[in-house]
């Protein structure tokens, strides 16, 4: 008999929906966490740790996403409420000017 994979399953869905208002938060959020699980492992082959390795003790063989959905349900990962500053948009950054100090956003005049 084989073991077939649990895919999402585990944790169930519905489980990880009381984590939050949204399901599209759920989806940002885990997804979020399991690029940065993913670059700690591509990392951890370089020889760099940039970023925080699984806050679970991962399964052989299993998905960052996996990874991230168990952290969530074991609330070792929160989700937040987004607020307007993660809407805000940043300020503009100031005139170009090259090293010679000419600003290239000016007009000349002829």
């Amino acid at each position: 008999m084989s073991v077939q994979p649990e895919g999402i399953t585990n944790p169930p869905i519905d489980d990880l929906l009381e984590k939050t208002e949204s399901k599209y938060e759920l989806v940002i959020e885990s997804s979020r966490r399991a690029r940065q699980i993913n670059a700690y492992y591509a990392q951890l082959q370089e020889g760099l740790l940039e970023n925080v390795g699984p806050l679970v003790t991962p399964e052989p063989n299993e998905k960052p996403l996996s990874i991230a959905l168990r952290e969530i349900d074991e609330d070792k990962i929160i989700i937040r409420e987004a607020t307007e500053a993660d809407f805000a948009t940043p300020e503009p950054e100031p005139a170009a000017t090259d090293d010679l100090g000419f600003n290239f956003d000016q007009d000349v005049e002829a």
